[in-house]
């Protein structure tokens, strides 16, 4: 990974983990539990592989998993255009 993107991975994980621990901890620890088990990984490891955390998501999430990742967008309004957060969010919507 580019050193100049540790940044960028740092907002993008620090909004996820916001946005699940405040609709609850109880869904929180179970993304947590359900990355960790399924792919032996923490949210950290998605910013690499967002496409695990867009399947915990749908999981645990259901039908509040497209507001979610609304909801962390428009916390990153202003990096959307970086090329890594930009990649990483087409995977969450497609």
């Amino acid at each position: 990974m580019d050193p100049h993107s540790e940044p960028y991975k740092l907002a993008l994980i620090s909004y996820v983990e916001l946005v699940l621990m405040r609709r609850g901890n109880a869904n929180y620890h179970l993304v947590m539990a359900r990355l960790g088990s399924l792919y032996g990984c923490k949210i950290s490891d998605c910013y690499e592989h967002p496409e695990y955390l867009k399947t915990v998501l749908k999981d645990v999430y259901q039908e509040d998993y497209k507001s979610i990742v609304s909801q962390i967008k428009s916390y990153l309004a202003e990096l959307v255009d970086v090329k890594e957060i930009c990649d990483f969010f087409k995977i969450m919507e497609s």
